[in-house]
Parts: C-alpha cells; sequence; structure tokens
C-alpha cells in the first residue's frame, strides 16, 4: 500500500510538471492498482457502527451502539426459560429484564418467582442474525454487583460440526463471578480441554472498578489464535501449537475453524457463581452494555503477501497423522491445501491434517501449501513420503 501511494504522487508530481510546459507534449498515464487474486473485493463497514475502523485494516461489518428505545429483535434472540446451561444456575431468563435505557442494554436481574425460579434474568443471542468466524469483537460493559452474580459475554459455535459441547468449542471473551470482586476472566473449552475434565485453559486478571465504570472486552480471533484484552491490556493468549497436540486431530484441541454467535447474560447463582452463596440484599442488580462492535480484516486492501513455505513436514503421534511449521504471512493463512502424489487432496484449517479413506499399505508423497485470505499461495513444501496404515 506504501509503494502504492508512493507511486501515485510521484505520477502527480510528473503530469504537474507536464502540465505547466504547454510546449511538451503530453500522454495519458495509467493508474494501475495492483490486482487482488480471486477478484475480493473491499469491505464496507456497516452504517450503524459508531467506529466504522480501526487500524491494521479492521471494518465494521457488525455492531448495536444501543440508540434505539428498545433492543433491537432483528440483531438479538431473547433465550426465556429455567434452564440452567449445564451449570445449576437459579435464574429464570426473561426478555422483560432486558432493556434499552439512554443508549445502554440493561440487563437486570430480580429477586422475584417466575417458573418454578427465585430470581430473573435475561439472556441474549445473536444466534442466525450475527455470525462470525475470524473477526474482533469489542464490547463496553459494566458489570453487576454483588456474590452470586455471574455475567458473561462469551460465544457458541453456530452447527456445532465436531459435536456437542465442548466438542465444538465455547469461546469466554469475559467472564466475572461477583464473589471475587474486579477480577475478570477469559476461558476456552474445547474436548480437549475443558472445566469437566479439569483441562480447561484461562486466564484471569485483577483490574479497577469493573462494578462502577465501563471497561472494553475485547477479542481478536484469528486461525489457530484467540486473544482477549480488557481495555487494551492483553489478558489471556490462546494458541494451536500442533506439537504439544500431537496425540488428537486438531478439532479437539482447537475447534475454532467455524461460524460462532455471540451472547450476553448475567446469570444468578451455579456451580460458579454461586459457590459462595447468594446476597438476596444486592437485588435488583445489573450488567450494562454500552456498546458491541464486530470487525473483519479488509484482505483486499491490506493483504500483499504470499504466505511463506510450510516447512518441517511430519508424523504426529495420532495415526495418520501430518502436521507442520506454521507458515507466515502479512494477515494469516486462511488454511492448508494438501497434495497427494501432485493431485490436490483436501484443505486443513490449521497446520495439522489427519488422512483417511486411503489405500492401506500404500506410500503417497505429500506436499502441503499454505493459502491466505486472497488466495495468494506459498511454495510447495518439500515432499514427505507417507505410508497410510488404515
Amino acid at each position: 500500500m506504501k509503494k502504492l501511494i508512493i507511486l501515485v504522487l510521484l505520477l502527480f508530481v510528473m503530469v504537474g510538471c507536464e502540465t505547466a510546459n504547454p510546449t511538451v507534449p503530453t500522454e495519458p498515464i495509467e493508474t494501475v492498482i495492483p490486482s487482488v487474486p480471486n477478484g475480493l473485493q473491499a469491505l464496507t463497514a456497516t452504517e450503524d457502527c459508531a467506529v466504522p475502523s480501526l487500524e491494521g485494516g479492521w471494518v465494521c461489518i457488525w455492531a448495536d451502539e444501543f440508540e434505539g428505545d428498545s433492543v433491537d429483535e432483528t440483531k438479538w434472540n431473547f433465550e426465556e426459560g429455567a434452564f440452567g446451561g449445564g451449570n445449576q444456575e437459579v435464574q429464570y431468563y426473561s426478555r422483560n429484564n432486558a432493556e434499552v435505557v439512554d443508549s445502554k442494554l440493561i440487563i437486570t436481574a430480580h429477586k422475584e418467582t417466575m417458573g418454578g425460579r427465585d430470581y430473573t434474568s435475561a439472556r441474549l443471542t445473536t444466534k442466525y442474525k450475527g455470525t462470525f468466524k475470524y473477526v474482533r469483537i469489542v464490547v463496553s460493559a459494566k458489570m453487576p454487583t454483588g456474590r452470586g452474580t455471574w455475567p458473561a459475554i462469551w460465544m457458541m459455535p453456530l452447527m456445532s460440526v465436531y459435536g456437542g459441547w465442548p466438542r465444538s468449542g465455547e469461546i469466554d471473551i469475559m467472564e466475572y463471578v461477583g464473589y471475587d470482586e474486579n477480577r475478570i476472566h477469559s476461558t476456552i473449552h474445547t474436548e480437549k480441554f475443558n472445566h469437566n475434565l479439569g483441562t480447561q485453559i484461562g486466564y484471569s486478571r485483577l483490574y479497577e472498578d469493573v462494578e462502577t465504570s465501563f471497561k472494553e472486552y475485547e477479542m481478536i480471533w484469528t486461525p489457530g489464535s484467540i486473544t482477549t484484552y480488557v481495555d487494551g491490556d492483553q489478558l489471556g493468549v490462546f494458541a494451536y501449537v500442533p506439537h504439544f497436540n500431537q496425540e488428537v486431530p486438531y478439532n479437539q484441541a482447537f475447534p475454532f475453524d467455524q461460524e460462532f454467535f455471540l451472547i450476553l447474560n448475567l446469570a444468578i447463582g451455579g456451580t460458579w457463581g454461586g459457590a459462595e452463596g447468594i446476597d438476596t440484599t444486592i437485588f435488583p442488580t445489573a450488567m450494562e452494555v454500552d456498546y458491541v462492535r464486530v470487525y473483519k480484516q479488509d484482505y483486499a486492501l491490506t493483504d500483499v503477501d504470499a504466505p511463506s513455505k510450510p516447512i518441517n513436514v511430519q508424523l504426529a503421534q495420532l495415526k495418520n497423522t501430518l502436521f507442520w511449521n506454521k507458515s507466515e504471512d502479512d494477515y494469516g493463512v486462511e488454511e492448508y491445501a494438501v497434495y497427494l502424489d501432485g493431485a490436490f487432496h483436501k484443505y486443513a484449517s490449521l497446520n495439522q491434517i489427519t488422512l483417511k479413506g486411503l489405500t492401506v499399505g500404500q506410500s503417497y508423497q505429500v506436499q502441503i501449501q499454505a493459502v491466505d485470505f486472497v488466495g495468494r499461495v506459498s511454495e510447495m513444501s518439500d515432499t514427505m513420503s507417507f505410508t497410510f496404515s488404515g
């Protein structure tokens, strides 16, 4: 992009000098914009986002600034009922507990009887109305007060292609439990890493005034990596490293290569939120949300380099499974093309693949090629000989 700007400026100077001397004949100068593979078009920011772009080529593709007088049901679903999400929560979720006041979403928990429960609250999702993959999400929110509260900003898979929870993953951008004041948590759950096994991967840190001031809770999600922040301070990094996950397919450790939707809720009690009981004097108490913004990188305007050549292709511990070093690219590798005996076989989302359906006992010449988000490809990896064991 910098080279293009310099080229345009030079052309402008050249044209200006020529037109200043009418005795020198001029000819039209054509400015050539470098083509983008696959004809990828630049992104257009959604009109209802107060901050349409962020540094680094991020463009706002979905947002709610809560400027209306009620919850926008073209963007949000209400989940209603007495379910506890498998966590023994004690609230009844009702749409009546969410409202928009002074350009903020207010989710209020009350101590009142409804549906056989002693507390009410609200849970909103973007399922089928806002589903995302490889994005940057920024949510400005203020936490509720009181022991027994359990608010969260989190994501679940749209289609659960790898199976039910936790096999298709869960991303907890932010969780807070009221009895542990000012401590913010961020966690992922997968088949290999989840709290039922005691293997979940999570981070927590103390921040000031989370119950009295709005803070930005943020996630940047790229292939093989999820990073979370609080007011720009890095809270957690979740990265897929195949060398440390050789015994399982990548999706068991890091299934985050599918569409997910966003959830905002305030739970009461439960295995974590209620671990030290519920203070019945705190109600009503509310989680407030100032805005929700979702950004995607505009690869058509920013991605100019091809990925580096995949290297170090090797056998994993898992049968018929290969992995290799992650390729480098200025804006990331979207997928890897796997070739057998010189012919394309299939794509892998991350730098590992388990080969299936081949001829038992037959040897194949394997090569890997990285593909970035605009379709640029790397050089082929060196060839590795692989014998399928069935």
